[in-house]
């Protein structure tokens, strides 16, 4: 119900565009966070690429798969002797952009063509 009345308030203020965090929360309400904003037409950019590929309009953000993959290479090194405490801190290097290019036509929404040309993936 919450998710609902933050999409009647975004209603009221006239707001231009949401920007939905990532959270778990958040995360298990995907289909119905879309679907409002779909419903208001608001152009909503999401920290999950899940939510574009379920009809949201933009993700962009770091590539977990990327992270995940980079994580095994601290668990091999541990497990091969390294101290966690000697290992180096590393941040996000692969980060990307997706676009849904149908949402942004039904939310009448044109996206420039070198936005496009930028985009790791564009959902027809």
């Amino acid at each position: 119900m919450a998710i609902n009345t933050a999409f009647q308030a975004a209603r009221k203020a006239r707001a231009d565009t949401v920007f939905i965090l990532n959270s778990p929360i958040l995360n298990s309400h995907r289909a119905q966070i879309v679907e409002l904003a779909l419903r208001d037409r608001l152009p909503a950019m999401y920290a999950r690429r899940e939510f574009v590929e379920d009809g949201g309009l933009v993700f962009y953000g770091v590539n977990l798969f990327d992270l995940d993959r980079r994580a095994a290479t601290y668990v091999d090194k541990i497990l091969k002797g390294a101290k966690p405490a000697d290992l180096p801190v590393e941040q996000p290097t692969k980060f990307e952009l997706v676009i849904n290019l149908k949402t942004a036509k039904e939310i009448g929404l044109t996206i420039p063509p070198h936005v496009l040309a930028r985009a790791n993936r564009v959902i027809q």
